[in-house]
């Protein structure tokens, strides 16, 4: 019994020796976030025995302060902070409530932290970034409270907007104040330096905004653009290779390059002829990027026959007569002229084109050759008859191989060729010189001798005003065969068939009408005999 009561007293005196340790080694309770270090036992966990609180138990505890000043980063590695003891700052035993991290936000310098508030970060509360989300540590994210944690890479805070097309570094184009414009960016600074147009475009016309995993994305690093086709449609289907540039400048498409290299052939229009020293400004009037139409001659140059050719057709096709060779001379056959409705025939082929188609400065070729008269002049208008030569036929009478090649058929007329008259030409009877005038004589001709031939009788043997003189001559010689004296008023008898004309046929003696007298007006055998 008294041993147990020995044994309580000494327990009771060990507590109460305890109690009044405890309350000379620790001043009060440590911190909520320290709790669990409460004890005796715990004590060295921040103390050295004989000493005070020291960085390197603080540090050995709070490994993400110690990898910040190794680091020589963050608001514990500024001129502020460095070499303080933590206990400065954070000492404890203050109660379970005390806040051992006790700074006023609104006057922090947080450029202490190495992160200087720049631009629109100025005018944003601290819980806006310092906020779990943001916290990629997973032993901070259990902290309640700590302003630790973030980093300053853009990225630890802000969505990547170019997801990962681009350096995670946004300071290198955008600054603070905004994140359009993109103030820092020089185009200048990358594989594709600007010129030119290129300088104007809208950033959005190469870098167009387009829905990229379920967000807004607009890519500006772009994989290929080596190539003038990388971005621009190829209007010339690769007709010219794809450097564009050996034509074209930055400045404006429509600014092409004089270049002896270009190659029209390759284009549409090959250049052939004559073309092929034209100008490029003689065709391409404004623009030699412009298009132009070619399908026709007349595409650029002037129809010279006024659309009359091809009647009807909306685009005439000069290549029927000319070439690109030159427009003179055409290549207009007369095998392909023989196909028209007007077949060249005798002199025709030997006639050139000009003498029938231009006339009075203008080329004609459609509704002439129809008639004679649509190219030659009628010198006969007036002087022949309609029934000789209807619609003006010159064909009639004339040849194509020689105009004085004549063949009419006389026997047509009132007045048939016999004898002597079939070997005479047309002028003879029907062209006669009048007073220094030649006067045709067709129509106006009666078929009486004395019309052509000179009456040598002195109208003896005109009756009614007509002299005949078949009565006694014929076509083929102008001796009398056919003269028969017995059917004239003085039938020969005896000695008289013996006697020559002139006997009895005397010579008037008259200087101005020298001419045999036949129609003798008495028949008294003394007026011939004596």
């Amino acid at each position: 019994m008294f041993m147990r009561k020995i044994r309580y007293i000494v327990v009771l005196i060990l507590t109460i020796l305890s109690w009044t340790l405890v309350a000379q080694i620790s001043p009060g309770d440590l911190v909520e976030a320290h709790a669990h270090l409460e004890g005796i036992s715990n004590c060295t966990s921040c103390h050295v025995l004989g000493d005070k609180v020291t960085n390197d138990k603080c540090l050995a505890c709070h490994t993400e302060i110690k990898t910040r000043v190794e680091n020589k980063t963050g608001y514990h590695s500024s001129e502020e902070v460095k070499g303080k003891a933590c206990a400065v700052c954070h000492n404890d035993h203050h109660g379970r409530n005390f806040e051992i991290i006790r700074f006023k936000t609104d006057t922090f310098n947080h450029q202490l932290t190495s992160f200087e508030l720049q631009g629109k970060h100025q005018e944003l509360k601290c819980e806006e970034c310092h906020k779990e989300e943001f916290v990629a540590d997973k032993e901070l994210k259990k902290k309640k409270q700590t302003y630790l944690g973030l980093q300053s890479n853009c990225l630890n805070c802000h969505a990547d907007y170019h997801q990962k097309t681009l350096s995670d570094d946004c300071t290198k184009c955008h600054d603070f104040k905004g994140f359009k414009p993109a103030v820092k960016f020089d185009h200048a600074k990358t594989s594709f330096v600007l010129k030119g147009k290129h300088k104007e475009v809208d950033c959005q016309k190469c870098h167009p905004k387009e829905i990229n995993n379920a967000l807004d994305f607009q890519k500006f690093s772009l994989e290929q653009f080596s190539k003038c086709t990388d971005c621009h449609k190829d209007v010339h289907e690769n007709k010219f290779g794809q450097n564009c540039t050996e034509c074209h400048s930055e400045n404006s498409f429509k600014e092409v390059k004089k270049t002896a290299n270009f190659n029209h052939n390759l284009t549409d229009y090959p250049l052939q002829g004559k073309h092929q020293k034209v100008d490029c400004k003689e065709c391409h009037k404004r623009n030699l990027t412009d298009a132009l139409a070619h399908n026709t001659c007349t595409d650029c140059h002037k129809d010279h026959h006024k659309n009359e050719l091809d009647k009807g057709k909306k685009d005439p096709n000069c290549e029927d007569c000319h070439s690109v060779k030159g427009f003179s001379p055409s290549s207009y056959s007369i095998e392909k002229h023989n196909q028209s409705a007007f077949v060249l025939r005798g002199a025709h082929e030997a006639t050139p084109c000009f003498s029938c188609h231009l006339k009075k400065d203008e080329w004609h070729f459609r509704e002439i050759g129809k008639n004679c008269v649509d190219c030659h002049q009628d010198n006969h208008k007036g002087f022949i008859g309609e029934k000789f030569y209807p619609n003006q036929d010159c064909k009639i009478c004339h040849a194509e191989k020689m105009w004085n090649e004549v063949k009419f058929d006389h026997d047509k007329t009132d007045f048939a060729l016999k004898g002597a008259h079939q070997k005479q030409n047309c002028k003879a009877c029907h062209y006669k010189e009048e007073q220094g005038k030649i006067n045709q004589k067709f129509n106006v001709l009666t078929g009486n001798c004395t019309e052509c031939h000179a009456d040598i009788h002195q109208s003896q043997f005109e009756k009614e005003g007509k002299t005949n003189c078949e009565r006694c001559h014929t076509f083929e010689q102008w001796k009398l065969p056919n003269f028969d004296h017995n059917k004239t008023n003085f039938p020969l008898d005896g000695a008289h068939q013996k006697v020559t004309c002139k006997q009895c046929h005397k010579t008037t003696e008259s200087k101005v009408d020298n001419y045999i007298i036949y129609k003798i007006k008495e028949y008294k055998c003394a007026d011939c005999h004596s």
